[in-house]
């Protein structure tokens, strides 16, 4: 009789963990993370000291070493335990060192010169037999990036004229390999000869290059490595993205704004001025931002402003803060993070968040086009950037965890 009491009693406590295991939604963040997720010994404390994921959830790091072919070969693993002792989740933890910033929050202008040629637009050609319209039939389309014609790259405008001038060509189709979504395809165009200067021409409209302002997230104290953005610089003309060959970042002026209003997103109105003003490079485009290397600090870094990374672990929902220079200077305005997402793999809006700060909401009405990039931190530590805003609700926005553009 005892027995079976017992056992009733413990099939009771296990039959009431796992409800509580699968009703209590921070837990079922742990599922939703990824096998493997970059961290700190500190992130780990921070976790069971904030109770990230509930108050009967522990996380601790397991350490096992094994011989492999005569080499010790030692394996992390982070283990969430209910009631820190039945082990929910397991996860491989790539134990990282950690990393000082400078805290960005100011606006930059970016020049970026475009991996290949961008399709802005067509045109008719006057020959001889009348107006043609040499892409009428073909399916190459607007925002298409031309990266080769008969397999020589044109990364310039100059690359596109010196293959339709040299002196072997003579009007045959081409071959131009394009870029569209990610997908490499190939398509044929036949030039034709303009009647007025004697010379082929293909009817499309490209550019080589594109420009924007956004906002300056973090810049690696010991590297000088810098993150920017939070999303990818696309064209404006076309809403592609704009694969990066190489570019630029400038100090930029905010010269006005318009507020955010509900269905009508506001922006920073910037200007910047290219040239001697340099202050870094433009090494890649990426979905969670630009990245390069600074080269002067000075009008775009404070040195005396430096957080610690924090890992997506760490982030939970409440008080936290965005830094911005939009009014003028680098100020702290009070926001809430409303939902953290745990996501297996990468995403721009890896969280949301709303502004409570009342200057900021008197200034812009919220989160306005040009602020993403804006660094967020939490605990004193940076966790994310601003990437996009609700355009039904101003207020609100999405961000990205700042270990997504790190590893990016």
């Amino acid at each position: 009789m005892k027995k079976r009491i017992a056992f009733f009693v413990f099939f009771g406590v296990i039959s009431f963990s796992f409800l509580l295991l699968f009703f209590n939604m921070q837990v079922l963040n742990i599922y939703n993370l990824p096998d493997q997720i970059p961290m700190t010994y500190s992130d780990v404390e921070t976790i069971n000291k904030d109770k990230s994921f509930g108050n009967n959830i522990t996380a601790n790091i397991e350490e096992k070493t094994v011989n492999v072919g005569g080499e010790k070969i030692s394996f992390k693993t982070l283990i969430f335990k209910l009631f820190g002792f039945i082990p929910i989740r397991r996860i491989e933890a790539n134990i990282i060192d950690e990393k000082e910033v400078y805290i960005g929050g100011c606006p930059i202008g970016f020049s970026i010169d475009v991996d290949g040629l961008i399709v802005i637009g067509s045109n008719s050609i006057l020959t001889e037999q009348g107006p043609v319209d040499t892409v009428e039939n073909s399916e190459i389309k607007k925002g298409d990036i031309i990266t080769s014609i008969n397999g020589k790259n044109t990364s310039s405008i100059n690359d596109l004229y010196n293959i339709l001038n040299s002196k072997n060509y003579n009007g045959e189709e081409l071959t131009l390999e394009i870029l569209r979504k990610n997908e490499k395809l190939n398509i044929s165009l036949k030039p034709v000869l303009d009647k007025v200067d004697n010379k082929y021409k293909i009817g499309l409209w490209v550019k080589n290059d594109a420009a924007g302002v956004g906002t300056l997230t973090y810049v690696e104290a010991d590297t000088l490595k810098y993150g920017a953005l939070g999303h990818p610089i696309t064209d404006y003309e076309t809403g592609v993205f704009v694969p990066a060959k190489s570019g630029k970042i400038f100090p930029c002026n905010v010269v006005g704004l318009n507020k955010g209003e509900k269905g009508v997103p506001g922006e920073i109105k910037g200007v910047f001025l290219q040239g001697k003003n340099k202050k870094g490079t433009i090494e890649k485009n990426t979905n969670f931002g630009v990245f390069g290397i600074i080269s002067d600090k000075s009008k775009i870094v404070d040195s005396n402003k430096t957080a610690d990374v924090a890992s997506r672990l760490t982030m939970k929902p409440g008080k936290a803060t965005l830094i911005s220079s939009i009014s003028g200077v680098s100020e702290e305005y009070e926001i809430e993070i409303i939902k953290t997402n745990y996501q297996p793999s990468s995403s721009d809006k890896s969280f949301v968040f709303r502004v409570t700060d009342k200057r900021l909401l008197d200034l812009t009405g919220g989160i306005i086009q040009g602020m993403s990039g804006s660094p967020i931190l939490q605990n004193g530590k940076i966790v994310g950037a601003v990437t996009h805003v609700f355009v039904s609700d101003p207020t609100k926005g999405y961000g990205v965890y700042i270990d997504w553009m790190i590893a990016a």
